[in-house]
């Protein structure tokens, strides 16, 4: 007869109790991996200026406990916008930024290159609004940069998502006498901004997201009016802040809807009209929705055209 000292037992019933445990963890690791519990959570990197963060607006601090802000300003912006978005969604994203007003892709390059130079996933980014603060209109510095982010990012993840934020019209680049664009239709800033990044697009192998694009189709279905120096029609959104350069919380939000769609595929019109964000910001369920379609178009007469060649 064999005799099992008490002590013995408890010890092999405790070792079978943690074998147990461990394999439950194990399981339920697993479950939440094939889920997209949180170990699945994609990185993404926002780096761009006061268009990005979303000054003049309260988008600027709107759930920065939301995101990183890896220079410690205390920045939400559009990167809080995608990142509320993509938790309605049911998506998993780690959402960072790094931003600088009234700085291009090549201040990044110089001066922060350090604090973003890291494995991500997906890397959106925006440089000056009018592609070059001394020569307007001239791709050169975002050509040269995007190229170098390019191969900055690859270097740490080859599969990484890399975008370009083509940006809006600006009105007092159009309807001032000192713009660049002067005496040209609204939607012709936009244009010419989005053949600069079409040409850095192709040569830094990146998508571009048509932000400026997706303002231009607001405009055209009346839903947004093209001209705030001679006021607001009625029923009609003003995208740009009160300086008529910047984003209202209008421009802002259809500026994230916009990527969001873009980086994760997702229809931005499934976001519905009791989309949270829009509430938050002042927007009525029915402007949210109208917004929502405006992006979903864009994006599908993107894929559309992408189709086609």
């Amino acid at each position: 007869m064999r005799f099992i000292r008490r002590d013995d037992a408890d010890r092999d019933g405790m070792m079978n109790g943690h074998c147990r445990g461990m394999g439950w963890r194990l399981l339920l690791g697993a479950f939440l991996v094939t889920m997209g519990g949180p170990a699945m959570a994609e990185t993404i990197l926002f780096v761009g200026n006061s268009f990005t963060y979303g000054v003049y607006s309260p988008v600027e601090h709107y759930r920065a406990d939301s995101v990183t802000d890896l220079n410690g300003e205390g920045i939400g912006g559009v990167p809080a916008l995608f990142k509320r978005f993509a938790d309605e969604a049911g998506l998993h994203y780690d959402v960072s930024l790094e931003t600088g007003p009234g700085k291009g892709l090549d201040w990044h390059w110089t001066a922060r290159r350090d604090r973003i130079d890291r494995r991500w996933d997906h890397v959106v980014l925006q440089s000056y609004s009018t592609l070059d603060a001394a020569r307007p209109g001239d791709p050169a510095s975002l050509i040269d940069h995007a190229g170098r982010f390019g191969a900055l990012f690859r270097a740490r993840n080859p599969a990484v998502d890399l975008r370009l934020v083509a940006t809006w019209s600006r009105a007092d680049q159009t309807y001032r006498p000192d713009g660049h664009w002067y005496g040209r239709p609204i939607a012709a800033m936009a244009t010419d901004i989005r053949h600069g990044y079409d040409a850095a697009g192709r040569a830094a192998r990146m998508r571009v997201v048509p932000v400026g694009q997706a303002w231009t189709l607001a405009m055209t279905r009346e839903l947004a009016d093209p001209d705030p120096y001679d006021g607001i029609a009625a029923g009609r959104l003003n995208l740009w802040a009160a300086d008529h350069y910047h984003a209202s919380a209008a421009g802002y939000y259809l500026a994230a809807l916009t990527i969001f769609g873009s980086v994760t595929g997702r229809d931005p019109a499934t976001l519905g009209r009791g989309e949270r964000a829009a509430a938050e910001l002042g927007l009525t369920p029915t402007q949210a929705a109208a917004l929502q379609r405006v992006a979903r178009d864009r994006l599908a007469a993107e894929r559309g055209a992408t189709a086609a060649r």
